[in-house]
């Protein structure tokens, strides 16, 4: 016999290997397009699709190899999937609210309202003047209380700045009617209105306190002729006292000028 030990032989088991549908190199584009597909749909709106789903599998591959491709497909398309990188949510924030992006928040506020300008003052006019004052009518009013009417012109006359002229006459007196026709003329009058408060008291008759007021306001005693005319100041100086200094013409001229020499 031969000493060849005859060993049975050993049956071996191979395990078949899954059959794919095609190569590796193949299959991944594939998947990375779906990926795509998906995430431009998923950016674009809703769809009858989910996002999750890619390409049905070919026939004959199995399911766990299809998935560990998926898997690998995904991970690799997915940093560059969109093409883009998102945008941060501030900047998405500033396109939607109409702000570019990087500008400060505070540079779409608009400037705050600048205050309104004050309105121009009026300028300044000229104080109206003060109305004439009241002249006497033609006359003495023997009746009427001197000293009263004398002190309301001194009042006046602080107020107003006028100066008062006394006249001392009677109404049996011709130059005293002659100088009342000169102060009635619209010359005159203009004149005497504006600077003056006139007080006449009557010294023709028998009045002892008209008599004593000729003595106040022109003390130099003696026989006056009369009108006496005595210019006295606000505080209550004389100025001037024509039974002194002598009258002036009865005419407008005269009297005109000794007004105007003595209004101020």
């Amino acid at each position: 016999m031969s000493s060849r030990i005859l060993r049975p032989a050993r049956a071996t088991r191979r395990t078949p290997r899954p059959r794919t549908a095609g190569p590796l190199g193949v299959r991944l584009p594939l998947v990375a397009a779906a990926v795509v597909a998906a995430a431009l749909t998923a950016a674009c709106g809703p769809s009858a699709q989910s996002t999750g789903a890619a390409a049905p599998p070919t026939s004959g591959q199995p399911s766990q190899t299809l998935a560990a491709a998926t898997e690998s497909a995904s991970a690799e398309a997915s940093p560059t999937a969109s093409g883009t990188p998102s945008a941060p949510p501030s900047a998405s924030a500033s396109a939607s609210a109409g702000t570019p992006a990087g500008a400060s928040p505070t540079s779409s506020r608009s400037k705050p309202a600048q205050p309104a300008k004050p309105a121009p003052k009026p300028s300044r006019t000229t104080a109206a003047p003060a109305p004439p004052a009241r002249i006497p009518g033609p006359g003495y009013d023997s009746s009427a209380d001197a000293q009263k009417l004398i002190d309301a012109a001194l009042r006046a006359a602080k107020a107003d700045g006028r100066m008062v002229l006394l006249d001392f006459g009677a109404n049996w007196c011709g130059n005293c009617k002659a100088a009342d026709k000169v102060f009635a003329q619209p010359r005159t009058a203009s004149v005497l209105g504006a600077s003056y408060h006139l007080v006449k008291v009557d010294i023709g008759g028998n009045s002892s306190a008209n008599s004593a007021l000729l003595r106040k306001y022109s003390p130099s005693g003696g026989t006056y002729k009369m009108p006496v005319l005595v210019v006295v100041s606000p505080s209550g100086t004389v100025r001037t006292d024509t039974h002194v200094t002598g009258n002036p013409a009865l005419t407008s001229d005269g009297i005109g000028s000794f007004l105007r020499k003595w209004a101020s």
